[in-house]
């Protein structure tokens, strides 16, 4: 029996445990956006609250815009982590549970025919109840370097960003032989009940994963009633992935997962677009508004060779996202809400997303900031095949200490649950 990691991408490699899962035709989204730890802890929110470092992986107009005296001068993200976990029903512990029940099966079916068919009938059950089950996970790792300017802030920003969901089906075929050795129709000690080589339950890996490398550009407009116009561009070179590796429950290779056989790749450029408006009677308000991906990108996935017959790819699709968002900002304070203007279609039995966020960020003189969020996924249904997206609460601290930060973040929902870190400068 196989080992239960399985490998990732060369910018992550996060531990996941092997899982069955459905084959069925699908198109696949991308990652969510990568989001600093601050964003994290704020539900998710940066269009009009992101600080220059992070305005690169939120809106790049948001680099020119009004900050703080003690973060307008220059910004560093170095580096900024995150995770979230979504696992309703254990779905790795069960993964080794029916692993080591195939172990204990084969070293005892003609010794012990007896126990055997008790250990038969445990697999049958828990193949059962393991059919369909879902883990999702979701890994973001970005640096960043900003330098604003009167006239034009300038900044650089690298991150990546995976999506992994894995899933579980239980093959008729392998219920009716459980059944049969169960109850003594065929001898636990016969070839046929080899279950090492007959069981046709299967695991399935569907992962995506985006790495973007980028500048970004901004400028301020002063306007005549005293408001003011930024504008921000970040032209990006953008690296696609696809991860599809499908193999029975006994035959799982974890070290397959990442083989160039089971991965595609694609590369081009792209480009984000935003902007940003302070208004108010000392601009203490700000509407920003950003355009990422604007050019369309997609991806087919590559079966596993070894799979079953005439199984059918997934596309990974890269698409234009609209997102707007308000904030006001006082000396100790930040409020804002935020709102995707268009859909993102989910990624393999993840769920369609549209967020509703809200957050909040009380400030103590620079040193410490506490923060809080939530957000709604808006584009959640019944429909989902998989773990749906729903309602989300975050939230977070910041150090700040001759100009070192350190930030941390939390999600929780009924299904999730995630952290974030961060380690920069800004000054």
């Amino acid at each position: 029996m196989k080992s239960n990691t399985c490998s990732f991408p060369a910018f992550v490699k996060t531990p996941l445990a092997v899982a069955l899962c459905l084959a069925s035709a699908s198109a696949l989204a991308s990652p969510q956006a990568f989001m600093s730890s601050r964003s994290f802890a704020m539900g998710g929110t940066g269009v009009a609250i992101a600080h220059p470092a992070a305005a690169g992986a939120s809106n790049p107009a948001m680099m020119a815009s009004k900050h703080h005296e003690w973060s307008d001068d220059f910004g560093l993200i170095l580096p900024s982590v995150n995770v979230r976990a979504a696992d309703e029903e254990e779905t790795v512990d069960q993964v080794d549970d029916i692993q080591d029940l195939i172990d204990d099966f084969e070293d005892i079916r003609s010794s012990d025919p007896s126990e055997a068919r008790r250990l038969a009938g445990d697999l049958r059950e828990r193949l059962t109840e393991f059919d369909k089950d879902t883990v999702r996970v979701d890994a973001g790792l970005g640096i960043a370097l900003a330098v604003p300017t009167d006239s034009y802030s300038v900044g650089f920003f690298t991150n990546g960003n995976l999506q992994a969901t894995i899933r579980g089906e239980l093959d008729e075929a392998d219920k009716t032989l459980l059944t049969k050795i169960e109850n003594g129709n065929i001898a636990s000690g016969d070839a046929e009940a080899n279950l090492e080589d007959g069981l046709q339950s299967r695991g399935k890996v569907l992962a995506s994963a985006v790495t973007e490398v980028g500048i970004s550009v901004a400028t301020s407009i002063d306007l005549a009633d005293g408001s003011q116009l930024q504008i921000g561009v970040s032209p990006k070179y953008v690296q696609l992935r696809t991860f599809q590796y499908t193999e029975t429950v006994a035959g799982f290779e974890d070290d397959n997962f990442d083989d160039d056989e089971n991965e595609t790749d694609e590369s081009s450029f792209n480009l984000d677009i935003g902007a940003a408006y302070a208004f108010g009677e000392q601009n203490e308000w700000n509407a920003g508004v950003v355009v990422k991906n604007l050019i369309p990108m997609e991806l087919d996935s590559n079966p596993s060779p070894d799979s079953r017959k005439n199984e059918q790819k997934y596309t990974l699709e890269l698409k234009p996202m609209l997102t707007a968002g308000i904030a006001h900002t006082g000396n100790f304070h930040v409020v804002t809400a935020e709102l995707d203007l268009t859909k993102k279609k989910g990624f393999g039995y993840a769920d369609d997303t549209q967020w509703l966020a809200v957050g909040v960020e009380l400030d103590a003189w620079r040193y410490a900031q506490i923060r809080f969020g939530a957000r709604q996924n808006l584009a959640s249904n019944d429909d989902n095949n998989g773990i749906a997206e729903e309602t989300q609460f975050t939230a977070g601290i910041g150090l700040s200490l001759f100009g070192a930060r350190l930030d941390l973040g939390a999600l929780v929902s009924d299904a999730d649950m995630g952290a974030a870190l961060e380690l920069g400068a800004a000054f």
